[in-house]
C-alpha cells in the first residue's frame, strides 16, 4: 500500500465532503437551515433518499406513532444516526450509534404534537451527513397530552420492566422491546421531566454493540427495534434522567 497516498486520501475527505451538491430538499419546510446548524453544526450534507424514514401519513394517536429509520444502504459505514421531528416543542428524538454487529436500523415509537417534518440524518466515516425526510400529519396534542402509564395502578412497580425477545432473521436477529416508563417531558402541569435518556446494547462479553440517547419525543413505555448480526445474548443496560438504571438480558 502506498501509505503517503493514503494519508493524503484521509486529509482529503472533509474537503471532498464539502464539496458535494446537497440537493433539494424533499420536503417543504422552514427549520432545516435551524436545525442544520443546530443539531449538524453547519457540516456538510445530502438529502439522500437512501435514509429510508418509515411512518404514517397521518398519526392516528399522536402520543404513540411508529417510525422506523433504515440506512441499511450504508452498513459498515455509519457513525451516528440523530433523529428530530422539527415542529414539535421538543424536537429531539434519538442519538443512535450502532457498532459493527449492529445494522443501522431502527424502529422505535415517539410524539407528534402537530404536523411536521421528521428528519433523520445518519454521518457515514468521511464526515459527510446523509439525510432522510419524510411528512406526517396529526390531529395534534400528543406532546402536551397527560401520561396513560401514570393512570394505571402500581405503574411505579413494573418501573423499568422490559419486555420482548430475538427474533431470528438469516444471519442476523431482530430485538424487538419494550421498557416500562412513563417519559415524561415536563410539558404537562405539575409533572417535571422523567425519561430514560440513555441506553446501550452489550454482548455476552460486556462489549457495547450500541449506544443511544433518547430524548422526550419517545412515547411513553418506549418501543425500540433492532438488527442484530451473529449469535449470543444481548443486554439491555438503560438510565434515566433521575439516575434510576435497569438492565434486562436477551437470550
Amino acid at each position: 500500500m502506498n501509505w503517503r497516498a493514503y494519508g493524503l486520501l484521509l486529509w482529503c475527505l472533509p474537503w471532498l465532503a464539502m464539496a458535494v451538491e446537497p440537493g433539494k430538499d424533499p420536503v417543504p419546510s422552514v427549520m432545516w437551515a435551524f436545525y442544520h446548524k443546530q443539531l449538524l453544526g453547519d457540516a456538510p450534507f445530502v438529502f439522500d433518499d437512501r435514509v429510508r424514514l418509515l411512518a404514517p401519513p397521518f398519526a392516528e394517536d399522536a402520543r404513540q406513532v411508529p417510525l422506523e429509520i433504515d440506512a441499511r444502504a450504508f452498513t459498515g459505514d455509519v457513525v451516528r444516526v440523530l433523529a428530530w421531528a422539527e415542529l414539535n416543542p421538543l424536537p429531539k428524538i434519538v442519538d443512535f450509534q450502532p457498532g459493527e454487529r449492529v445494522l443501522p436500523w431502527l424502529s422505535i415509537r415517539i410524539r407528534i404534537e402537530q404536523a411536521t417534518p421528521l428528519r433523520a440524518a445518519v454521518q457515514t466515516r468521511d464526515g459527510l451527513w446523509h439525510v432522510g425526510s419524510t411528512l406526517i400529519d396529526a390531529a395534534g396534542g400528543g406532546c402536551t397530552a397527560p401520561s396513560v402509564v401514570r393512570t394505571q395502578p402500581g405503574w411505579e412497580e413494573h418501573l423499568g420492566e422490559v419486555l420482548g425477545g430475538r427474533y431470528p432473521r438469516g444471519d442476523s436477529s431482530r430485538l424487538r422491546l419494550q421498557i416500562a416508563h412513563p417519559m415524561d417531558n415536563g410539558l404537562v402541569s405539575g409533572i417535571p421531566e422523567f425519561f430514560i435518556n440513555q441506553a446501550q446494547l452489550l454482548d455476552a462479553d460486556g462489549q457495547v454493540l450500541a449506544r443511544l440517547e433518547l430524548f422526550p419525543a419517545v412515547s411513553e413505555n418506549p418501543n425500540l427495534g433492532f438488527d442484530i448480526q451473529g449469535l449470543g445474548q444481548t443486554r439491555l443496560v438503560l438510565r434515566d434522567n433521575s439516575g434510576n438504571a435497569f438492565e434486562a438480558a436477551i437470550p
